[in-house]
């Protein structure tokens, strides 16, 4: 059955005495709801309250910890927006890690299941959708709920990490050819989004290890098979992030190289410019190309024609050092 805090007034200790299972999603609640919620209808321990306190910080990652008669997990999914973004055509993965991923916290019991979030889910709005076509389903335990959850948390990675591998190979098309500042930057952000998703989902993974090893009774034995085929999910993902992981720290290096190289070449040219232009400055830099300061060349023919004598030195230096550099290959 699934709940709202308005239903928890009215009928609380009917509720708690029936053997039906519940679902009640808090959605950016009131501390009112939240004491409703958490102290009222279904006590948990004053540690799981200061979690919920805490919510919102940035240093918060995904853990599942046991008490008496629930388990307190708290994941982190994909923001709603940031997953809006990916269904953009042409648009980039992201252009800010900040709100990449928000804070789902779950009360999860043999007949219990609490949802907190601060943020819409589409999660948990699938679910919600799901068990108005199929309430019939809720029967089979919150345990069972939750996993749909997670599932769909976790297959909520595959659109970003195929835009993200799209965007790579964009990068790895141009990195070579046109090396700029702008591309290094937009390598730098990927790489502090892709170490997000791979802490998130390695975190992710540690949570599900832990319930598919049948510790916590509050996951039924026949439920498991379906926690395994979540965590099989977020293992291949884990290993895609790893991958672009890698592949961004390459293009990196491949992007330090080409511009290492394009320097080299324009060194090269310089070079080869000065090189040519040297022996003509020598050249043309003798008593200034005044002839007449020389008085035993008064009566000379050089008077008259050394300026074009000169010129033709310098076009023989300039020509026969193009012609070695060819010769060598250097251009």
């Amino acid at each position: 059955m699934l709940l709202n805090p308005e239903m928890l007034r009215t009928h609380a200790d009917a509720l708690r005495q029936s053997s039906d299972v519940y679902w009640i999603d808090l959605d950016r609640p009131t501390p009112e709801e939240e004491e409703l919620v958490y102290e009222q209808f279904f006590p948990v321990h004053r540690l799981t309250r200061t979690e919920l306190a805490e919510r919102g910080r940035s240093n918060i990652f995904p853990k599942v910890e046991a008490f008496a008669d629930y388990l307190f997990v708290v994941t982190t999914p994909l923001a709603k927006a940031f997953l809006d973004r990916q269904k953009v055509p042409g648009a980039s993965v992201a252009e800010s890690i900040d709100g990449v991923v928000t804070q789902l916290s779950t009360v999860l019991s043999a007949k219990v299941l609490i949802t907190h979030h601060t943020e819409p889910l589409g999660e948990v709005e699938n679910l919600r959708s799901f068990l108005f076509k199929h309430e019939e389903q809720a029967g089979r335990g919150a345990d069972y709920l939750f996993h749909l959850i997670l599932d769909a948390m976790i297959d909520s990675f595959a659109p970003v990490v195929d835009r993200l591998h799209d965007e790579l190979e964009v990068i790895e098309d141009r990195v070579f050819l046109q090396p700029t500042p702008e591309l290094l930057q937009r390598l730098v952000f990927l790489k502090r989004l892709v170490i997000l998703l791979r802490k998130t989902t390695m975190y992710e993974r540690e949570v599900l290890v832990r319930m598919t090893r049948g510790d916590f009774a509050q996951i039924a034995e026949r439920e498991i098979a379906y926690y395994r085929f979540v965590y099989d999910h977020v293992v291949r993902f884990t290993e895609m992030i790893e991958g672009a992981r890698e592949m961004v720290g390459d293009l990196m290096q491949l992007h330090l190289s080409a511009t290492s190289n394009k320097m080299s070449e324009i060194m090269k040219v310089l070079a080869m410019i000065s090189t040519i232009l040297l022996p003509m400055t020598v050249l043309t830099g003798f008593f200034g190309q005044n002839f007449a300061a020389f008085d035993e060349l008064e009566h000379s023919w050089l008077m008259d024609w050394g300026w074009l004598l000169t010129l033709g030195a310098m076009a023989v230096l300039g020509g026969g050092a193009m012609v070695y550099f060819k010769w060598k290959r250097w251009f």
